[in-house]
Formats: C-alpha cells, sequence, structure tokens
C-alpha cells in the first residue's frame, strides 16, 4: 500500500514538508486504540534467530533505524513499534540550531536517491534528553553526536564532551559523527591526528563513568585506502566498539538523474541506491582489517531485502536504514528480517 498508493502522493510534496507530515501522522495514529497492535502484526518479526548481542546490549533483530530520521528523540516510542531492532536519534549539538538553509532536502527518484544538506538543524541536546527520559518503551536508542555549526574545530571537543555527558544516562551507545558534509570543516575532523585526540578524550570521559558505554565512529564514503588505514589504527588505540560504515557522499558518480538538474540542487550528501555497492565495499575492506572484537553498523543504500544481506556478508554485524525506510516504507524492515529467517 506505501508504495502503491501513499508514497506517489507524498513525492508530490516538498520532502522536508513531507516529513514533518509523516511525524506528525505517526504520533496521532498510535494514540488511536489498537493503533500499537495492528502495527507491531504488520511489522514486527519476533524470533529469538533474529537477536544479536553485541556491546553487552542484546538486539531483537539486527535492523536498526539510521541517524537523522528522529534527529529530536521525538519519535523514538512510535518508531519501536515498527520492527525496528534499535533506533538511533540525532546527530544532535549542544545548543540549537536551525541548520542550512532550505530548501535542503531532494528526492532523485530516478536513483532511488536523496540529497540533503540539512546541516545538524536540531533542538539541541537538552530537548531529547527530557524526551527520552519519558519514554515508554525499552527499544535499543543510540546517541548520535556533533558539534554546533560555530563551534571552531579547535573547540569542536568541548561540544562532543557536552552531548556525551547530556546524554550518557538516557542512550544505550554513543556515534560520534565527524562525516557529515554539510557542516562546514566537520570532515577535517576525520584526519588522523584531530580523530585521535577526540575520540582518545571521549573515552577518557566515557571510563570516567561507573559503567562505560559503548562508543562507535561514523565514516564517510568518501575515504581513500590511506585513510582508513588510519580509521582503523585510531578505532583500535581508541578501542572503539564499532564503526559505523557509512555516512552519505560528496560523489555524484553514475548518477540516472540529469546533470542539469543534480546542478540545480548543488551541495550535500547523496544517500540510497548509488551508494549500496561502494559501502559494502567498505565494509568488507573494515572487517578484513579490524579485530574481531570491533564491530561494523553496515548503512547506505539498504533497498531491499538482498542489500541488507550483502552487508552482512561483508562483514556487518547490524545494518541500519534511512532512505530505503522513504522509498519502500516500514515494510522493507519486515522483509530483511523474514529473508533473514529463510537463510
Amino acid at each position: 500500500m506505501y508504495k502503491s498508493l501513499l508514497r506517489p502522493l507524498l513525492f508530490k510534496l516538498d520532502p522536508e514538508k513531507v516529513h514533518y507530515l509523516t511525524t506528525d501522522a505517526l504520533k496521532t495514529a498510535f494514540k488511536l486504540p489498537l493503533a500499537t497492535g495492528i502495527s507491531q502484526s504488520m511489522f514486527r518479526v519476533a524470533d529469538a534467530r533474529l537477536e544479536r548481542e553485541l556491546f553487552g546490549l542484546k538486539f531483537p533483530n539486527p535492523v536498526g533505524l539510521a541517524a537523522g530520521f528522529d534527529k529530536n528523540a521525538g519519535l523514538v516510542d512510535e518508531l519501536a513499534h515498527l520492527g525496528f531492532g534499535f533506533i538511533e536519534i540525532g546527530t544532535l549539538t549542544p545548543r540549537p540550531q536551525p541548520g542550512n538553509d532550505k530548501p535542503r532536502l531532494f528526492r532523485l527518484p530516478q536513483d532511488q536517491a536523496i540529497i540533503n544538506r540539512m546541516g545538524f538543524n536540531n533542538e539541541g541536546v537538552d530537548a531529547a534528553v527530557q524526551r527520552l527520559k519519558k519514554r515508554k518503551s525499552n527499544i535499543i536508542v543510540g546517541g548520535n553526536i556533533g558539534k554546533n555549526k560555530t563551534t571552531p574545530n579547535e573547540e569542536a571537543l568541548n561540544d562532543y564532551l557536552y552531548c556525551f555527558k547530556a546524554l550518557f544516562d538516557v542512550v544505550d551507545y554513543f556515534v560520534v559523527n565527524v562525516s557529515s558534509p554539510n557542516t562546514p570543516d566537520l570532515r577535517a575532523l576525520q584526519e588522523k591526528e584531530p580523530l585521535k585526540q577526540l575520540l582518545l578524550a571521549l573515552q577518557e570521559q566515557n571510563h570516567a563513568m561507573p559503567k562505560p558505554k559503548p562508543l562507535l565512529l561514523k565514516i564517510a564514503p568518501d575515504l581513500n585506502e590511506a585513510q582508513l588505514n588510519d580509521i582503523i589504527e585510531i578505532a583500535v588505540e581508541a578501542k572503539l566498539s564499532g564503526i559505523i560504515a557509512t555516512n552519505t557522499t560528496i560523489s555524484r558518480e553514475g548518477l540516472h538523474t540529469p546533470a542539469a538538474r543534480v546542478s540545480e540542487i548543488g551541495a550535500g550528501g547523496l544517500s540510497g541506491k548509488p551508494l549500496t555497492q561502494h559501502a559494502t565495499e567498505i565494509i568488507r575492506y573494515l572487517r578484513r582489517q579490524l579485530p574481531q572484537e570491533i564491530k561494523i553498523i553496515g548503512v547506505g543504500g539498504i533497498m531491499t531485502a538482498e542489500d541488507a544481506l550483502e552487508k552482512l556478508a561483508a562483514g556487518a554485524d547490524l545494518v541500519q536504514l534511512y532512505t530505503g525506510f522513504i522509498y519502500e516504507g516500514p515494510a522493507l524492515v519486515s522483509r530483511i528480517n523474514k529473508k533473514l529467517l529463510e537463510r
């Protein structure tokens, strides 16, 4: 029903407006009697064979929702009923910020892709903390953290530490986002020395807590082999729990959308089907080089159940959806889990 009826209607509207219409509709729908039970019967696949134990956490299934959809932790309870094994909120920054100028979200239907330059628009980490304190579901929640646009890179650590401390008691794991292409100079923090210092400082704070939380790093798909090797070295030195591979790409290679339209859209991170193969290749490379105790969450171009299985076969321990969720709807989650049970 989603692809044949709802999606054609939604895709006639502005993408960012549709996002807020959809999230408002979810909130309203789950206030109705029987909505939770109906949703779970449609989308939840409960089977012990799907369970995964990583970082000391027990995931009911390996399919999660990537950061970016629920930036402000306003939909955790509603999304928990759509069959996900975990949800990642954010990216959150210490202070609220509006993000980049609109329009900043664009569909490329010919490529089953999205370009966004949202710019970490969010209400600030403290607002998210208050919502998470009130949530009713027990779904695993990851906190994706970043820095404010106006914070210079030399002071970025302070922003990451602020978010880390604020979220510590209300999330199950952390993701350090230094790979978004939509905050000026943010990706410079992926360079070897700045990244090492940032992660080591966060781990120092983490291990000062009574019970440290899993700390993961989200990387860009645009890194070369030498840069990936640096990431691997740093991940080992900082004793990271995992790597999320990958974020959106700045590449525009191989698109079917007319070049004039792509040029008109301009800058931003590309996600969706064009990223499928490359993200899988990065996962495969990381898995060959990383020690087994450092886990991999695969994300990027998962549009079908087969795409998810390929990432898991390449070495991902869990997978996440975003653009595939937009194009295929919530049924994609159950399709992946059912396909896993057929193996």
